[in-house]
């Protein structure tokens, strides 16, 4: 796994959902009730951007269609059959970083 930095994004007590590009791909980092979060940018039910939704019981809702999907593990809500993906997060030394495994890591287990 390759950890990136996020520029330009720093915790906050203000909830916010951010669209960036980091490592090649669109991510979204979430505020939500004081924890930071990284899921994939788009839905995969309509394609929406996911930084357009809001969070809610520990989700965040796609502004499309209201789909919801679970902030830690990504999974959909019950019945969508569907989720997004979920990257680690940490801060080091005031920076943001988000770890970005290869598809090839994640098909060959490396």
């Amino acid at each position: 796994m390759k950890w990136y930095v996020v520029p330009n994004i720093k915790q906050s007590s203000e909830p916010f959902i951010k669209k960036v590009k980091v490592g090649g791909k669109n991510i979204c980092i979430v505020n939500y009730q004081d924890s930071l979060y990284c899921v994939g940018a788009i839905c995969p039910h309509a394609g929406a951007e996911l930084s357009g939704g809001w969070c809610k019981d520990g989700k965040i809702i796609c502004p499309f269609h209201r789909y919801g999907y679970d902030l830690q593990t990504g999974k959909g809500n019950p019945g969508q059959n569907d989720f997004i993906e979920t990257y680690p997060i940490e801060v080091r030394d005031g920076q943001l970083y988000v770890g970005i495994e290869s598809f090839w890591n994640k098909v060959f287990g490396k």
